[in-house]
């Protein structure tokens, strides 16, 4: 059954089982990597993209869910350039292994686009699905500040 969605800005239709998680649609039918598979069950976050603007967890959500939808992936985070998030990870050197780096600028792109000055506890209940296995939080912490400030001086 072929699906329409948007990703990254660019009409798609592909033609693959309804049933497929979005994760695999992404990574192995689109060739969109960036995506990355952690636990296969919400439970890491390092599957996240946006769903029409929302947080989601690709591992969960079926091709036939999406179908009509815009996905968008870090890959297309920053529409061709690099999103304020990206440059405060880049700036804060947060990536260690940088494995469940993906999902995490993710979610800190949905929270801050909902919640654009979150305080740190704000900032510590959006991000605590993320998992990190080198344990960066505090600099996760840090690089959504600064990404807040530099939104805000936009």
């Amino acid at each position: 059954m072929a699906v329409s969605f948007t990703v990254n800005g660019q009409a798609r239709v592909v033609d693959l089982p309804p049933e497929m998680p979005l994760l695999w649609v992404l990574r192995e039918g689109l060739d969109l990597t960036g995506t990355k598979f952690g636990c296969g069950i919400a439970s890491c976050g390092a599957c996240t993209v946006h769903l029409d603007g929302a947080a989601v967890r690709s591992c969960q959500v079926t091709l036939a869910e999406v179908a009509g939808a815009s996905v968008v992936t870090v890959e297309g985070l920053g529409q061709g350039a690099l999103h304020a998030v990206q440059e405060a990870w880049i700036a804060a050197q947060v990536a260690q292994c940088g494995y469940c780096q993906s999902g995490q600028i993710m979610q800190a792109a949905a929270l801050l686009a909902e919640n654009p000055a979150p305080t740190g506890d704000e900032i510590d209940a959006a991000m605590e699905g993320n998992l990190c296995r080198c344990g960066t939080y505090p600099r996760i912490r840090a690089a959504v500040q600064d990404a807040a400030k530099r939104l805000s001086e936009v």
